[in-house]
């Protein structure tokens, strides 16, 4: 074959092959779609420039201010029977989709855009292993996964806490391939729970630090680490589970850390009354906390 067409036949195919994953399936409601691009140009009159630093993160307790009292509803990501594809959903929120719209919407303001599309490529990089869609594997079901997969790509980091307050977890993901009746894409489908297995073994090993809940209602001076904006993982000691909860980091008027969560309890997005500390308290198996911040 003349050379010439052979290199013309092989950037055909990588054009064709780069085409077919910019085209990635999307599942949302125009409505949805309408209210990123308002929320967008809020972000865009509130923050003149690019938010960075601290600002970053004022940015992205604003974002999740716009959610205040939107219901909490599990599993919105789960559509039976089709490919994996990026679903997108601001009318109902679970802990983890409420965290990733926010974050996507401050990493699309920091970035000085108002795009809709540019939403979607942020939430696609949260959301899915190194962002990239290969399937319901690729998702990151675990937080620790998605913290891993978000900092390998930079856009968040792990914020270390003094180590004298600090306490060592090893992780030991199993909770999904060993509770498959729990989520209806592994019930009747052996294959998709290998690979389940596969990622959890891939993830396991490693070791991180929390904070201890018994640290958590020290002042902000103890725990000047934490700052307003961040994410909040709440450890937990049930078998084969990394992390229990997430939220965002709020400092109260009255010197105590509190958290802005999507709430299964109040069935709505919302920001505690009571102190971090308190509502731990109420959890048996809530062990602590670990510190992400958006990069």
């Amino acid at each position: 074959m003349n050379k010439y067409l052979t290199i013309l036949l092989f950037i055909l195919h990588s054009s064709l092959f780069t085409l077919h994953l910019q085209a990635q399936p999307v599942s949302y409601s125009r409505e949805d779609s309408l209210r990123v691009v308002k929320l967008l140009r809020l972000g865009a009159k509130e923050y003149k420039s690019f938010p960075s630093g601290e600002d970053l993160g004022k940015a992205v307790l604003f974002y999740a201010r716009q959610f205040m009292d939107r219901p909490y509803v599990g599993q919105t990501l789960e559509i039976k029977g089709k490919e994996e594809q990026l679903v997108i959903n601001l009318q109902s929120l679970d802990c983890t989709t409420l965290v990733e719209n926010v974050c996507a919407l401050a990493l699309t303001t920091s970035h000085g855009s108002k795009s809709w599309k540019d939403f979607i490529h942020w939430l696609r990089k949260l959301r899915y292993d190194d962002g990239k869609i290969d399937g319901y594997k690729s998702r990151n079901h675990y937080f620790s996964q998605w913290i891993q997969s978000g900092t390998r790509q930079g856009l968040v980091r792990e914020i270390e806490a003094d180590r004298s307050i600090t306490v060592p977890m090893k992780l030991s993901l199993t909770y999904m391939s060993t509770h498959p009746n729990s989520y209806p894409l592994l019930k009747d489908d052996m294959e998709e729970r290998r690979l389940i297995a596969e990622m959890e073994k891939r993830v396991s090993g490693a070791t991180v630090r929390y904070i201890p809940k018994e640290r958590v209602g020290d002042s902000r001076k103890v725990l000047g680490c934490i700052k307003d904006g961040d994410i909040l993982a709440i450890t937990t000691n049930k078998a084969g589970l990394d992390i229990a909860h997430v939220g965002f980091a709020v400092w109260g008027k009255d010197g105590k850390l509190h958290l802005l969560n999507a709430s299964s309890i109040h069935k709505k997005v919302v920001l505690e009354p009571m102190t971090l500390y308190q509502y731990m308290q109420k959890h048996s198996t809530q062990t602590g906390i670990r510190v992400i911040r958006l990069q």
